[in-house]
């Protein structure tokens, strides 16, 4: 994201990247206004429920990354059309760009700091471990925001600081100095070991959930096969979610960035580029797909959104309150 149209053809490649210059910002520009009002209605509704838990403290934190990805998604969108002025261009590259990306790192990290609470509380409840503990969850999530936007944002935006004039590489490549490519290049590897880490730690912390949930209906004899049904679709719908946003994503970006401070590399970066863009984007619906997990797996949400004034706006339906405060929270 942030890189806007190369002035070379690329139709020696089979690519018409004019075609891909319009589709790609419009994708975004479509994503924006659903991706506003699930996240602007969610954080009303957090900011009305008392940060009680460790979960809570995540949940109000993932709200505030998902809201961050969402306000940058049309200047992101404008600085990748044909006509974007230069001046857009290098405000995406040097700051809308470097929000998204910190956004979603956070996200993402969130993400498996939930998924752990989760299994805490559910896999191993009587036991009482430090990190589940109100403080804890707090200082935790402030130490992330600090370390993200330390190591990765800001020396990124300062560095970001070059005339791309008359070069002939990328233009936001063209932005940075010899240690802004270097910084990037290094941001990008650690981000990927975070991310990884934190897939293989919310699959093992899923599965083991199900587990537990499916043997406690076993012991107490229970032959409600709707709840287990239910059970396994939470689970499957989390990891689902997941998988499809963000995996795509970073399994083409390493090979990508490798790529981009190469000044002739052939149709593979273009190809590439394409390929980045679209995963990119898949990532960036994300901010659709969390606030229906928070609403369907968090009973809580489900509750004081049924007590809000926002409910109230929606056709009183028969059976719904019962129905939509009995579910099980993530």
């Amino acid at each position: 994201m942030g890189e806007p149209k190369k002035s070379a053809s690329l139709s020696d490649c089979g690519i018409n990247d004019q075609t891909w210059n319009v589709v790609i910002p419009i994708l975004y520009f479509l994503l924006f206004p659903a991706a506003l009002l699930l996240n602007v209605v969610v954080a009303w509704i957090c900011s009305l429920m008392k940060s009680n838990s460790s979960f809570m403290v995540y949940l109000k934190n993932l709200v505030t990354a998902d809201l961050l990805m969402t306000l940058t998604l049309p200047i992101q969108a404008a600085s990748m059309l044909p006509k974007a002025s230069s001046g857009l261009q290098a405000f995406a590259c040097r700051f809308s760009s470097v929000f998204f990306y910190t956004a979603m790192n956070m996200s993402t990290i969130l993400m498996g700091l939930i998924s752990l609470d989760r299994f805490l509380k559910i896999v191993m409840p009587g036991r009482r471990f430090p990190c589940q503990s109100l403080l804890f969850s707090k200082v935790l999530t402030v130490v992330v925001w600090m370390l993200l936007i330390g190591s990765t944002a800001l020396p990124i935006i300062i560095t970001t600081d070059q005339d791309p004039a008359n070069k002939s590489n990328e233009f936001c490549m063209n932005m940075k100095s010899v240690l802004g490519v270097s910084w990037h290049d290094g941001a990008v590897k650690i981000t990927e070991v975070i991310f990884w880490v934190v897939c293989i730690l919310i699959v093992f912390c899923y599965v083991c959930i199900t587990k537990k949930v499916l043997e406690s209906y076993h012991k107490s004899r229970s032959s409600n096969s709707q709840k287990k049904s239910q059970t396994k679709a939470r689970v499957f719908l989390i990891l689902a979610i997941f998988f499809i946003c963000y995996v795509p994503y970073h399994s083409v970006r390493i090979p990508y960035t490798k790529l981009q401070v190469k000044i002739n590399p052939g149709c593979l970066k273009a190809k590439l580029r394409i390929v980045k863009n679209l995963t990119l984007w898949l990532s960036a619906t994300n901010v659709c797909l969390d606030p229906l997990i928070y609403f369907f797996l968090c009973k809580a949400l489900r509750q004081k959104f049924l007590e809000s004034r926002i409910f109230k706006w929606f056709p009183p339906i028969t059976g719904r309150n019962s129905e939509m405060t009995s579910g099980t929270s993530m």
